[in-house]
């Protein structure tokens, strides 16, 4: 067992503990980037001027009637941008457009004394754009050829000899949706300037240091001179990793120009509308198996719908090539992938990062094709599991591959699936007009970034003299526990009560160069990093302790190290290692390890509406060795409601029509984008975590746990392609819309029975 993975006794991790801010956030304490503007007077408020128009040329931005406006200070431009107008990292996204490119692009921001009289500026504004033909739907980015990026190929095995072995052919196309992230803290950054002209910037983001390089390059200053500060954030879900940079430069720029502090927070139709989303698929595949029900080859092609920019676009494809597989062993493989370019907001990381949806195309093969085999759903996807001394296509070993089987075991020991199944049965045959619907899943998914290079964090450990400790880590917080896991490896590694350590905001200017708080690699890489602080600091407590003339309680032996002239802070560092990646190839060992799991999903669905609900749902995952139990039950329970919502609720439109409106998102609320609520839930909700599941090499035995619950929802959109196929003979084939709405599940249901008549 490795040193990192060891795990002392009594050790504080691994204990059930609430949220370190549990009791600030139900009391309404707990403070976010918005609420830090009214403790500084003199604050500016900025606005954004928007294009009504998907696709066009500005052709007049005439800023000087909004300054008629009373309150209104300065209007920014491109003409204010003192470094780079740029905020992307592919220097493709302008910060102050000329071409429009998504209809509600801001070309232009209003800064006033408050609120109401920057949006009266914005509107005061003459702009005047000349249109041109807008691309909305990924199918129209398809046959206009128009694509951005890298086009990966990942590929393994002889395609031609695996089809040759088929018994069965089958072949498809498969578009589905993203998803809004829909976190209750809207984007929000709030920028002032010191005496010394630092830039400082409290930002609600995941990723301060690319905030701070963004917000650097745009002021033409050095990193050094920026600091990005993120006290927390309400939500995350990767839609804050990459799309904050921009509306922190923004603030930036305004607060140099001023000298006045600046706050931007987008209401809520802005930011859906302005900010981009999960990316949507199109899929087209060609599929083999065997007589027995084993996959033999798998031909396919799957297209992220990008929008505007490419953001993070090209590693989001990336992951879903490498997630294809999912659990099972594909051994002749090729899936072309490529991104295509609309006029849509710049899709962007979501939760999973490609991986749902790369896993999302096998398991629609598999829900599709089992009647065609005559091979009950659950019966197909065991039978191609990954075994011992298996590799992904792309060439990593499948380490622990039975845990798959140990998941999905105890899930259907547990969940008395036997006897449930036979239930649905009996339930269908005795009701015409409502069917019930029983699936299971499994999920594999890879922990790391598959960008090497982020795979490092850092941390900053103090002791005081008083034996107190105070942690700075790189990580940032957005409610999923990171921040409680942190002091819970700190007070194991130290031996202290954790009430004797304290966390302070994550901040550039402490812990420089950090990764995101993205990929669930979160707690693995800045856990890593305050361990080995805590652990430097120990052992140079060990030389006092070996020196004192006495055994000494922590606080005496904090302070005589202190007297003696004892370092009691120290920068600690931590780099995952055995990580390789040739993106042009799509080859290698992208990931550290791979996280398992199981859902079993009982549905029943109105055949005269197709609205549905969920009866029950199994869970088995597997967490390693838990951090703190009680945040992990909670992340999964989260992960696969957003998940199920995604899969099922959650629908995006876009005006797809020739009137002007082309290319606005219909979509701009809580009223028109449904979202899971209480009436969604399972009535029973059964978490479990899978038990002797050490990871050797990650902290403390622990494994991520933020993305690859939301995975485990596919149980809930197989479940209703059963129940809708049971409206049918005995054999048919349900093809399901992605998402999977109520309306969806209906066609479904009137195709099935079309197929009965």
């Amino acid at each position: 067992m490795s040193v990192l993975s060891q795990r002392p006794a009594n050790a504080i991790v691994g204990q059930e503990m609430p949220h370190e801010a549990a009791n600030l956030h139900v009391t309404g304490a707990a403070l976010y980037t918005d609420d830090l503007v009214g403790r500084t007077a003199g604050t500016l408020h900025a606005y954004p001027v928007r294009a009504e128009v998907a696709h066009g040329m500005v052709t007049k931005l005439d800023v000087t009637p909004a300054y008629d406006v009373p309150g209104v200070v300065r209007v920014l431009t491109g003409d204010d941008v003192p470094g780079v107008n740029d905020a992307g990292v592919k220097h493709d996204e302008p910060l102050f457009p000329t071409e429009v490119m998504f209809y509600g692009h801001a070309v232009a921001w209003v800064l006033a004394e408050d609120l109401e009289a920057a949006r009266k500026g914005a509107a005061a504004v003459v702009l005047e754009v000349d249109p041109l033909p807008a691309l909305i739907t990924v199918t129209e980015a398809i046959e206009a050829e128009s694509f951005q990026g890298a086009r990966p190929t990942l590929e393994r095995g002889d395609l031609d000899a695996g089809f040759e072995q088929a018994d069965h052919v089958f072949e498809g196309v498969f578009e589905f949706a993203g998803q809004e992230h829909f976190y209750l803290e809207t984007h929000c950054s709030f920028a002032l300037v010191d005496e010394n002209g630092q830039v400082f910037v409290q930002c609600s983001t995941q990723h301060p240091t690319e905030t701070q390089d963004i917000v650097s390059h745009v002021l033409g200053v050095h990193a050094h001179e920026v600091t990005v500060q993120c006290l927390r954030m309400g939500g995350g879900f990767g839609g804050k990793e990459m799309q904050p940079h921009g509306f922190a430069a923004i603030a930036a720029i305004g607060a140099k120009l001023t000298g006045r502090p600046v706050r931007l927070r987008l209401n809520r139709n802005q930011d859906i509308t302005m900010s981009g989303k999960r990316h949507g698929f199109h899929a087209s595949w060609k599929v083999g198996f065997t007589a027995e029900g084993k996959i033999v080859a798998l031909d396919a092609t799957l297209t992220a719908d990008g929008g505007w920019s490419l953001d993070l676009s090209e590693p989001v494809l990336a992951r879903a090539l490498c997630h294809v597989d999912n659990a099972y062993w594909v051994p002749n493989i090729k899936v072309a992938g490529r991104i295509a370019k609309s006029n849509k907001t710049s899709q962007t990381a979501f939760r999973g990062f490609g991986g749902p949806q790369g896993m999302l195309v096998m398991e629609d093969i598999l829900g599709r094709v089992a009647p065609k085999l005559g091979i009950p759903a659950h019966e197909l996807r065991r039978k191609n599991f990954y075994t011992a001394g298996q590799t992904t296509p792309y060439g990593q070993e499948v380490r622990h591959p039975e845990r798959i089987a140990s998941c999905w075991n105890q899930v259907w020991r547990d969940g008395q699936l036997d006897r449930r199944m036979a239930e649905v049965e009996d339930f269908n045959a005795a009701h015409p007009y409502r069917k019930r619907g029983l699936a299971i899943t499994p999920v594999k998914f890879g922990i790391s970034f598959n960008f090497v290079s982020f795979n490092q964090a850092g941390a900053l450990v103090h002791i005081y003299k008083d034996g107190s400790v105070l942690i700075n880590h790189g990580g940032a917080e957005m409610g999923q526990g990171l921040h409680t896991k942190m002091l819970q490896v700190a007070a194991t590694t130290l031996g202290v009560p954790l009430d004797r350590v304290r966390l302070a905001p994550t901040r550039t200017d402490k812990v420089p160069n950090t990764s995101a708080t993205a990929a669930s690699s979160g707690a693995d890489l800045n856990g890593g990093a305050v361990k080995d602080a805590c652990e430097q600091i120990l052992a140079r407590l060990e030389k006092v302790k070996a020196d004192a003339t006495e055994e000494l309680g922590w606080d005496d032996l904090v302070r005589k190290a202190y007297l003696d002239r004892v370092q009691l802070w120290a920068a600690g560092y931590y780099r995952t290692e055995g990580l390789s990646w040739d993106a042009s190839i799509v080859q290698g060992n992208p990931f550290k390890y791979f996280a398992f799991g199981a859902a079993a999903t009982e549905v029943e669905v109105d055949g005269f509406t197709g609205a549905y609900a969920t009866r029950r749902v199994d869970i088995v995952h597997d967490v390693g060795d838990s951090l703190s139990p009680l945040i992990d039950i909670g992340q999964i329970e989260g992960g696969f409601v957003q998940g199920a919502g995604w899969l099922t609720l959650e629908d995006l439109r876009w005006d797809t029509s020739d009137r002007p409106s082309r290319g606005r998102l219909a979509t701009q609320a809580a009223s028109t984008y449904k979202l899971p609520s209480f009436s969604e839930m399972p009535a029973q909700f059964n978490v479990q975590l899978l038990q002797d599941a050490h990871e050797d090499g990650a902290v403390y035995g622990s494994k991520a746990v933020g993305e690859p619950p939301l995975m485990l929802a596919f149980s809930v959109r197989e479940a209703l392609r059963q129940a809708a196929a049971a409206f049918g003979p005995e054999g048919t084939s349900v093809d399901l819309a992605g998402p999977a709405t109520p309306e969806a599940v209906f066609w479904a249901v009137e195709a099935a029975r079309a197929n009965a008549g």
